[in-house]
């Protein structure tokens, strides 16, 4: 007869985790495939990877094989930023898809610092055309939306009906995990101090991957045997020259997620908020602009912003489905940003149809500055991409918004000066601009390496520094400086505007398309394997390793 759950036990929710050792990992892939299979990924896609790596240089040579995947993290990154919900956190901690949900704005996946977010946007045939094979398992739910490793949530939900436990039985264990020939998967509860996992990280060392990002992956890397301790990653495994060799395997790529079309968006959502915010800071200071010319600086503030967000819809993945962006203001900047969107076009309709009123004014000064401050915080939450991250992100992109607001509007009174003023406080105010987003960008620049950029990322912001720094901070600045003494000719300020908004659109489109490397892979302590130095040391026992003479 069967036991009745205690009390206790029917409380007990589990937290899912796997643990991979090192030391017996051979790297024959089959976890590989055995995901391909159970899940039907298309080619290309992989959910679980295995990296074939090698360290140091002859004779200190060693080699080993990470397997990687979706973490399920316990603070997972990607759940927060997503605007529609389509990645949630269940309460055993499995990090969910909803493919129903997605619109394929690559938030998650450019948040995600473990690589683990594919999109594919066409189907793709292994040999070429569709087999009867792949028709029978064609996943269209899966285009143009993030997919990613569930630890095969429907193996795991059935165990439940079954009163079985996953990575005891295999047949409700990921499919990873039930196939690894050497048994370095082991699946299980991390809440069951009984269970095999739990066990294992408590019997044995053990390191989470970027631990330091606070995000409590739930893969546990093993590193030692009873034999054979692991040793720290030594000088030669983290020096520039090797994790800035894109053939290292530990090396992120360049992410291809957010391309041109969302650049666009920050560029032009940056220069058009910032435009708003000058125009209203103009209009507050009175004997400025007349009421026609403040309707053509909020219009083209309107029209700009709008093709900003028409760039965002062109990349996203479920066109059709972008209006599900509003669904998760609580948690995600990107949903707030369309919030403060309508609310900035509603202030300025309201204005021009309506009446100039002072409190709409006031309305669209903060919508202005809020939508730019919403564009900040979604690049600055983006902890798979390195440059993106650091904090110093938001102020750069606040000043440098301003900044091409100021130029575009100094432009308009090139064009006008009829009806747009723009005297000596304009001009120190550019100066000042000039000067604070140089800083800004050498402050950002010389802390690349303390904020954890890597070597490729860090190269090209240093080769492209000086062209940024002269022509669209120093050349800028100097004309705004002489404008405060002496009046410019429209052509002498028409150029200093245009090489100030240049160089907001230059220093965002490398940052984003070009020094935008992800995260990569670490290993924070490392198995002894190999010859030299890297090679097991005289076993526990006392006895001597056996040599190649033996």
């Amino acid at each position: 007869m069967t036991k009745p759950p205690s009390d206790i036990e029917e409380r007990h929710i589990p937290r899912w985790g796997m643990t991979v050792d090192l030391n017996r990992c051979v790297g024959c892939q089959t976890c590989t495939i055995a995901c391909k299979h159970s899940n039907d990924t298309s080619p290309e896609v992989q959910w679980r990877r295995v990296l074939d790596i090698e360290t140091g240089s002859f004779p200190d040579v060693e080699r080993l094989f990470m397997v990687t995947g979706c973490q399920h993290c316990a603070e997972p990154p990607c759940v927060p930023v997503c605007p529609t919900g389509a990645t949630a956190q269940r309460a055993d901690g499995l990090v969910t898809m909803n493919y129903d949900l997605c619109i394929g704005c690559a938030y998650c996946a450019v948040s995600c610092p473990y690589q683990a977010r594919t999109i594919v946007h066409d189907h793709e045939w292994y040999y070429g055309e569709e087999t009867i094979q792949e028709e029978k398992v064609e996943h269209n739910e899966r285009l143009g939306v993030a997919q990613k490793c569930t630890f095969c949530i429907e193996r795991i939900d059935e165990s439940k009906e079954s009163a079985v436990v996953p990575g005891n039985d295999l047949d409700y264990t990921p499919a990873c995990a039930a196939s690894c020939i050497a048994e370095a998967l082991v699946f299980g509860d991390f809440n069951d101090p009984g269970s095999t996992v739990s066990k294992l990280v408590t019997d044995k060392p053990s390191f989470q991957m970027h631990k330091e990002l606070g995000t409590d992956p739930q893969i546990k890397y093993l590193y030692e045997t009873p034999a054979v301790p692991g040793r720290d990653p030594n000088e030669e495994d983290l020096d520039d020259e090797r994790l800035g060799d894109p053939a290292n395997p530990l090396v992120g790529e360049r992410q291809t997620f957010w391309d041109l079309r969302a650049a666009m968006n920050f560029v032009l959502g940056g220069m058009s908020s910032g435009l708003g915010v000058v125009a209203v800071v103009a209009w507050m200071n009175g004997n400025v602009l007349t009421i026609r010319s403040m309707w053509g600086l909020l219009l083209l503030s309107a029209v700009v912003m709008g093709a900003g967000l028409f760039f965002v819809w062109l990349k996203i993945g479920r066109k059709l489905r972008a209006g599900f962006a509003i669904l998760r203001p609580q948690t995600s900047w990107m949903s707030r940003e369309m919030y403060v969107v309508g609310v900035y076009y509603v202030g300025i309709a309201g204005w021009i149809l309506w009446r100039p009123e002072q409190w709409l004014i006031n309305v669209i000064g903060l919508a202005a500055f809020a939508f730019l401050y919403c564009q900040a915080r979604i690049l600055q939450a983006c902890m798979g991409i390195p440059a993106w991250r650091v904090p110093l992100m938001v102020w750069m992109l606040l000043a440098t918004g301003v900044y091409e607001g100021l130029g575009l509007y100094a432009l308009s009174h090139v064009l006008n000066p009829l009806t747009i003023q723009f005297g000596g406080a304009n001009y120190f105010f550019g100066a000042t601009l000039a000067l604070i987003n140089g800083v800004l960008w050498h402050r950002y620049r010389v802390g690349a390496r303390a904020n954890g950029m890597p070597p490729l990322s860090r190269a090209l912001i240093e080769r492209w520094s000086l062209p940024l720094h002269l022509f669209g901070h120093g050349l800028p600045g100097l004309i705004f400086s002489i404008g405060i003494v002496h009046e410019l000719p429209p052509l002498l300020l028409a150029t200093g505007c245009v090489l100030a908004v240049v160089g907001g659109i230059f220093w965002k489109v490398l940052i984003i398309t070009r020094a935008s490397y992800q995260q990569g892979f670490a290993i924070a302590r490392f198995p002894q394997r190999g010859s030299g130095t890297r090679a097991a040391p005289a076993r526990l026992s006392g006895h001597p390793a056996p040599t190649a003479s033996t």
